[in-house]
C-alpha cells in the first residue's frame, strides 16, 4: 500500500515539503485540498524562510486555486497534483520527485532521486495503525531526498546559494476526516540522525507518533505508549508553551524511553494556514525553523531504573503550534 498516493474520500489531504537549502534557508511548500469547502478549498502555500532568527523577512504566498487535480499515472502508485495554470508535483514508483510551478511571484524547479523512508522496519510512523479508520493519518514520505532545484523570486534578494543548487527535502502529507483541535510538530535532520513528532488533540484523545534516527539507533513510539486520555497516562506526558515557544514531551515503553525539550525564538514563527471542513482558515498554525532540539533516550532492564545512553541535541529545528496550542489563531497578525 502506498501511503502517499492519494486517498480518496478523506475530508482533507494535504502535502508538505520543506527543503534545506545550500545558504541555510528552508523552503515550505504546501499543497492541499479540501474538497467540496465553499471557502478557499485549494491551496498551495509558498514559504522561503531565510537563515536568520527574524521573521519579518519571510517571503510568503498562499495562493487559492480555483482547482486542484490528483492525477493518477499508472498502476505502479505513480501520481501528480496538478494546479492549473500554475503547475505540479509529481511522485514516480522509483522514488523520483518532481516539482514545477511558475507564478507571477515564484518560479521553482526540482527534482529528488532519492528517498529515505521512515525506518527499516515500517514504512510510515503508524506502522498497523494506518489501517485502522482513524480521525487523522500521518505519513511521512522521506526523511531525507537529496534534490537539484531553481528559485526566482522576482521581488527578493535571494542569496546566490539559492538561485540554484543541490538541496535536501523533508517529505510528508496528512489525510483524515478532522483536524486536531490542538497539535505539535517537530522536524531536524543532521547527516544520518534525525527526529521528527507529530501530534496533539482529537476526538478528546491525546496521541503522538514519534522516531529518532542515528547510524546505530532507531527508535519508535506511537500509541498506546504515546497516549493520554483524559489527561492521564502511566507512559506520557508533556507541555506547551506559546509564550515561551517551548515543548517538551516524555513517553516510554516497558523497556525504553525519550524525553525530547524543543524551542525557537519568539521572532522566528511565520504563519501558515490550516483545512477545516469549511475550507482553510489562515493563521491557524505558527512554525518556525531555528528551533533547538535537546533528545536524552535511556533503556531499562525490567526491574532496573532508567540508564542514560544518548543525548543528542539539534538545531535549526522545526517547531509548529497548531490550532489550540496556538492562541494568535485566526487573528489578523501574520508573523509573531
Amino acid at each position: 500500500m502506498n501511503h502517499n498516493a492519494p486517498h480518496k474520500g478523506s475530508a482533507f489531504e494535504g502535502y508538505y515539503s520543506k527543503f534545506d537549502l545550500p545558504s541555510g534557508a528552508h523552503l515550505a511548500l504546501i499543497i492541499c485540498q479540501v474538497p467540496g469547502a465553499k471557502n478557499k478549498p485549494y491551496m498551495l502555500s509558498f514559504t522561503y524562510v531565510p537563515d536568520t532568527k527574524e521573521a519579518t523577512q519571510v517571503y510568503q504566498r498562499e495562493i487559492w486555486a480555483n482547482e486542484l487535480h490528483m492525477v493518477t499515472f499508472s498502476k505502479d502508485n505513480a501520481f501528480g497534483l496538478e494546479v492549473p495554470g500554475i503547475g505540479y508535483a509529481r511522485w514516480q514508483a522509483d522514488s523520483t520527485t518532481e516539482y514545477s510551478f511558475k507564478h507571477d511571484d515564484f518560479t521553482f524547479h526540482a527534482k529528488a532521486t532519492t528517498r529515505t523512508p521512515w525506518s527499516p522496519d515500517t514504512e510510515t510512523p503508524e506502522a498497523v495503525l494506518v489501517h485502522l479508520p482513524l480521525p487523522l493519518h500521518w505519513h511521512v514520505q522521506s526523511l531525507a531526498s537529496t534534490c537539484t532545484f531553481d528559485l526566482h523570486l522576482p521581488s527578493y534578494d535571494l542569496p546566490a546559494p539559492d538561485r540554484s543548487g543541490i538541496a535536501n527535502v523533508h517529505q510528508e502529507k496528512n489525510w483524515a476526516q478532522s483536524f486536531p483541535a490542538a497539535h505539535m510538530w517537530l522536524q531536524a535532520r543532521s547527516g544520518d540522525r534525525g527526529f521528527c513528532c507529530a501530534g496533539g488533540q482529537i476526538l478528546g484523545v491525546e496521541a503522538f507518533l514519534l522516531g529518532y534516527r542515528s547510524k546505530d539507533l532507531n527508535l519508535d513510539f506511537r500509541p498506546p505508549f504515546a497516549t493520554r486520555v483524559a489527561g492521564l497516562s502511566p507512559f506520557m506526558s508533556y507541555s506547551t508553551s506559546w509564550e515561551y515557544r517551548k515543548f517538551e514531551l516524555s513517553v516510554q515503553s516497558f523497556r525504553q524511553k525519550l524525553t525530547v525539550t524543543a524551542m525557537a525564538p519568539k521572532g522566528s514563527f511565520f504563519s501558515l494556514s490550516s483545512p477545516f471542513p469549511e475550507g482553510h482558515r489562515e493563521n491557524f498554525l505558527g512554525q518556525s525553523f531555528q528551533a533547538r532540539f535537546e533528545v536524552k533516550i535511556f533503556e531499562s532492564g525490567w526491574l532496573s531504573p532508567w540508564k542514560l545512553v544518548r543525548e543528542d541535541v539539534f538545531e535549526g529545528g522545526s517547531l509548529e503550534f497548531g490550532g489550540g496550542f496556538y492562541p494568535p489563531a485566526g487573528s489578523k497578525e501574520r508573523f509573531h
